[in-house]
């Protein structure tokens, strides 16, 4: 164990020595295959690679999708936290398991149960066909399954940052005589907005990586529901060096989005 005295002269604990031979076994773990992707790039053609036809729709269609099912977190994720952090209720310790569910659900049976809920035999489908609505595989099973599985990341995600934030400043604007509706608006999301804005991010990260649940339940069909990763995995069949670039594509979205939302910790916005 290490000391140092920091400005103030305070006595500053640092780390075992031991503590950083596991940290960097760690770094290694995730870094390597990173690396090994990107010794197996063929650059001559990478351009060409992820500029094809087919990939081009994939990619278009993930941020499409992927945008559509962030702000539909938003929409429904934002009321959620704010229920379960600002109210109680008996049965919410149960409910909040549930609406974090899909973190741990295996995507694959998140996808079935998408399917056996919005499917043609299924248990709301089967009255939207009625009507002449058809959402299995569609774009529109692409935004739903992208949702179920990253709505759980804004909930947290904000939840949190509503409870660290308090009721100290929401108390003060209701004694004032504010309405509900205005301390929302004025006083709590202003608040968060941090929390708000890492959630939104963090949605849009995973829907756009998204795979089992939109496989199951949105098929893939060429412009329709063939997201990127879905292209991936069909190239890597085909074409290994094409599934190699685009992976590699899909990696640099993935690090600008992690690094955009570090760099707002950093500087203090998030």
């Amino acid at each position: 164990m290490t000391r140092s005295r920091g400005p103030g002269g305070e006595v500053a604990v640092g780390l075992p020595r031991w503590v950083y031979l596991p940290a960097l076994l760690g770094a290694c773990f995730v870094i390597l295959p990173l690396v090994a992707m990107l010794l197996e790039i063929d650059w001559a053609h990478f351009v060409p690679l992820v500029t094809s036809e087919s990939s081009r729709a994939a990619l278009m269609l993930s941020l499409r999708t992927a945008t559509a099912s962030t702000v539909l977190c938003v929409l429904i994720g934002v009321p959620m936290a704010l229920v379960l952090a600002r109210s109680s209720f008996p049965g919410q310790s149960v409910l909040r398991s549930l609406v974090l569910l899909p973190l741990v659900l295996p995507p694959v049976v998140g996808g079935i149960a998408l399917l056996y809920t919005f499917g043609r035999q299924g248990l709301l489908g089967h009255q939207l066909e009625a009507f002449g609505i058809r959402i299995a595989f569609t774009t529109t099973a692409v935004v739903l399954a992208q949702t179920f599985v990253a709505l759980p990341f804004l909930v947290v995600s904000l939840e949190g940052a509503l409870r660290t934030a308090g009721r100290r400043y929401e108390t003060v604007a209701a004694t004032l005589g504010a309405r509900p509706t205005t301390v929302l608006r004025r006083v709590t999301l202003p608040l968060v907005l941090p929390g708000l804005i890492s959630g939104a991010v963090l949605a849009f990260a995973r829907s756009l990586g998204e795979f089992g649940a939109t496989l199951t339940f949105a098929g893939s069909l060429q412009g329709v529901t063939r997201t990127l990763p879905l292209e991936i995995y069909l190239q890597r069949e085909t074409d290994p060096e094409a599934a190699v670039a685009l992976s590699l594509l899909l990696v640099l979205v993935a690090a600008l989005i992690v690094i955009g939302t570090s760099r707002r910790r950093s500087g203090g916005v998030l």
